[in-house]
């Protein structure tokens, strides 16, 4: 700390503190030049109590709005010196059982040695009227339990935490807080939410973990397989990429990685394996998770005990039944799934996957099978709920709720009863699985069981490792039927018609006869935005009646002036502004209001809700909350640091404060992020970017996403480039081998 200046005073009050502990606005009264007191604003990240004694470190600054501040970078917190401080500190709440009148009590009685007797003494307390040697005894451990927080706090923000990480790791450690750091600070990227290996490495290289430790080599090779790999979709790394990748990120030897590989195989780590003649390294969770998938998937397929029934006479009764007269590839697909025990149905917008699932749950429903439908997000197992007139979960829901234990995350030893009570199981919105979904999904289903997995093999693959449905149909080992046939109302929907066209390579019919798909050129980005926020707040609402709740911005970027986190803000700003009706929380670098869209970016399967019936009565709740669920905010409690959401499901979620890093402001999200979702309106601004990134399969994702109206506002030479951009990133995937494998092993057992 030696380039930044020092300053040291008492905090005399609190003006502003985040709720994510990230930032914090005080007044601080100290001694300046001639021994007079002077008051300065200081910044910090930190959260800090009145009357506490601070050191601070940082540098003046003239805020734009605010004028002369002092930046903290890092705030030492120091016990008061004088009866002043000293009273003022105990009378902040900060010891349990100690306001105003109190602290002036036990200030008068023990002068200076207060603090002292707090911490070696408390028994002397009880001569303060009022206060009995039970109470003393409490205060005394709170003291202690204050003293050695703020230590293990002061340590930690001295090795550039921020003081929410702090915080974090202080609720998980406790008192051993920096004896568990200072021996393994890898730790806390598998413990502490927002903290990943580059952090983690900072803080080992402060504390003086050697370079080439196993702990820091390991952790480096677990982050390029999870978070590198793993983030681009891959389930494994040949093994000379992986050893480039992680002598880059690790700044050693690649010879000192091999031989560091060898060892995190031996402690089971890591799992070798060749892949088509190419060295392939796997994380072990991934490699036992797509070998498992793939042997499931083999067995299931041979079990079709409904091989024996007359297929075509019970699809031509479900047709008289629902009036409904299926296309030649639907009774294909209905018959298939009768016959075989795993099925794919693949088709693009318009193509009747939804009317074949409803066929197919008829005869079932008929033969008194037990159907179980499910997806993987809320939005889609909600619009599956709607189409069918079944109930319907997400795959998370399905499995914590009955196996796992409410709010539980599913367990990976399953025992037989502990499985899903099904004949049949179907799952929609399929492309979005990848393969922990799967495997977890599978881990709970029965031998005999038939799986039926629906989904657009076009669309965009899963935010998660592997290429699930895509492998699947690529093995030719499970029996896939493609739906090529667009219906009448497709045919009529300009939506469906342009989605068909990008997906052949063709652009989209831009042109204003067009009732659901409009193109406006905007070449200058920031009339791009004007335009985006004009459409979402008055254009639309006024001349196409539709409300703004029913309008979604999918972006193909987050950081651009055409991407999610520029957005939002100007979107919040048109849409939701500010209003002294509205109660706010600032949270970081944005700010959340009453009434706004968001959406929870973290599987939480502790986070409890409840859903009210109009009355205001509890009829359901539970727990878990899943990375894309999406809602509203309702209130904002300042008094009890809570935020109140109401999901698209209705579930009603109240968040501590010290949660909201799980939200994020929805007005626009990402394109991966709006998968398994369908919106009445869809403005997709597409301007420009990173060929890696626009391309056919994201554009056809997006415009698939609406169902009433699609704006594109952009430059169309931007749109035709997408088109013809065909080029997918390869991921690193071996279902597709081991299907084949596994087809082998069970046909010799026959």
């Amino acid at each position: 700390m030696d380039n930044f200046e020092t300053l040291q005073g008492i905090v005399n009050q609190v003006i502003y503190a985040s709720s994510a502990g990230d930032f914090c606005v005080f007044s601080v009264g100290f001694e300046g030049d001639g021994g007079v007191k002077a008051e300065m604003v200081a910044t910090a990240a930190s959260d800090v109590v009145e009357g506490e004694e601070v050191k601070l470190y940082g540098s003046h600054v003239t805020h734009p709005n605010y004028g002369n501040q002092f930046k903290a970078v890092m705030v030492e917190k120091v016990l008061p010196r004088t009866l002043t401080g000293m009273e003022k500190y105990l009378s902040s709440g900060v010891i349990k059982g100690i306001g105003a009148k109190r602290a002036r009590l036990i200030v008068e009685e023990f002068g200076l040695s207060t603090f002292d007797v707090l911490e070696n003494n408390p028994a002397l307390m009880s001569k303060i009227k009022g206060i009995t040697p039970a109470m003393a005894a409490v205060m005394g451990r709170d003291f202690a339990e204050t003293s050695g927080q703020r230590n293990t706090m002061m340590h930690l923000q001295s090795l550039g935490l921020t003081a929410n990480q702090c915080k974090k790791i202080y609720e998980k450690y406790g008192a051993e807080s920096i004896s568990r750091i200072k021996e393994n600070p890898y730790i806390l990227i598998r413990d502490i939410h927002g903290v990943g290996f580059r952090i983690a490495d900072s803080i080992a290289i402060r504390s003086g973990i050697a370079f080439d430790s196993p702990y820091r080599l390991s952790a480096g090779v677990i982050h390029v397989l999870l978070e590198v790999a793993a983030g681009d979709g891959h389930v494994f790394l040949p093994k000379g990429e992986l050893v480039e990748r992680s002598a880059q990120l690790l700044q050693l030897p690649e010879g000192d990685i091999e031989n560091h590989l060898i060892h995190m195989q031996v402690e089971n780590e890591l799992k070798l394996e060749k892949i088509e003649d190419t060295p392939a390294i796997y994380l072990a969770a991934h490699f036992h998770a797509e070998v498992y998938t793939a042997r499931k998937l083999m067995e299931l397929n041979s079990d079709s005990q409904l091989s024996r029934l007359n297929i075509p006479k019970e699809i031509e009764q479900a047709e008289k039944e629902t009036g409904i007269k299926l296309a030649a590839m639907q009774k294909v697909a209905v018959e298939e799934c009768l016959k075989n025990g795993v099925v794919v149905i693949t088709g693009g917008p318009g193509t009747g996957k939804t009317t074949t699932i409803k066929t197919i749950i008829s005869i079932l429903n008929k033969l008194e099978q037990k159907i179980v439908l499910c997806a993987p997000t809320g939005r889609a197992a909600k619009r599956m709920n709607e189409a069918t007139g079944m109930p319907s979960a997400t795959i998370h829901r399905l499995l914590g709720l009955f196996f796992g234990g409410e709010g539980m995350a599913p367990r990976d030893n399953v025992d037989d009863d502990m499985k899903l009570e099904a004949d049949c199981i179907i799952v929609d919105e399929a492309s979005m699985v990848d393969i922990m979904l799967i495997y977890r999904l599978l881990k709970y289903v029965r031998r005999g069981t038939r799986l039926v997995l629906v989904g657009d093999v076009n669309q965009l693959p899963s935010v998660g490792p592997g290429n699930v449905l895509k492998d699947i149909i690529a093995s030719n080992e499970i029996r896939s039927v493609y739906l090529d046939e667009i219906f009448r109302q497709g045919r009529e929907s300009a939506i469906v018609m342009n989605a068909h066209r990008i997906n052949q390579g063709a652009y989209p019919i831009i042109n204003d006869k067009q009732s659901d798909f409009f193109f406006i050129r905007e070449f200058n980005i920031g009339n791009a935005v004007e335009t985006i926020a004009s459409l979402a707040a008055h254009r639309l609402p006024k001349f196409m009646n539709v409300k703004p709740t029913e309008i979604q911005i999918l972006c193909p970027q987050r950081k651009t002036a055409c991407g999610v986190e520029n957005l939002n803000k100007t979107l919040q700003a048109v849409l939701n502004p500010p209003h002294p009706s509205k109660t706010e929380r600032q949270m970081g670098f944005f700010t959340f209001r009453v009434g706004d869209k968001v959406m929870h970016i973290k599987n939480n399967y502790q986070l409890v809700w409840q859903v009210f019936d109009q009355r205001g009565a509890v009829i359901d709740e539970g727990m878990g909350i899943f990375n894309g669920d999406e809602g509203r905010v309702t209130h904002i409690d300042t008094a009890n640091n809570t935020l109140r959401v109401v999901f698209y499901d209705d579930k009603v979620v109240d968040y501590d404060f010290k949660q909201l890093d799980e939200l994020v402001l929805a007005y626009a999200i990402t394109i991966h992020k709006s998968q398994g979702s369908e919106y009445d309106v869809v403005i997709l601004p597409i301007h420009s970017g990173t060929p890696l990134l626009f391309n056919r399969n994201l554009l056809y994702t997006a415009i698939t996403r609406a169902k009433k109206l699609v704006v594109i506002v952009g430059i169309e030479a931007t749109i035709h480039r997408m088109v013809d951009n065909n080029r997918e990133n390869v991921r690193h995937s071996a279902l597709s081998n081991r299907l084949v494998k596994f087809h082998g092993i069970f046909n010799q057992k026959e």
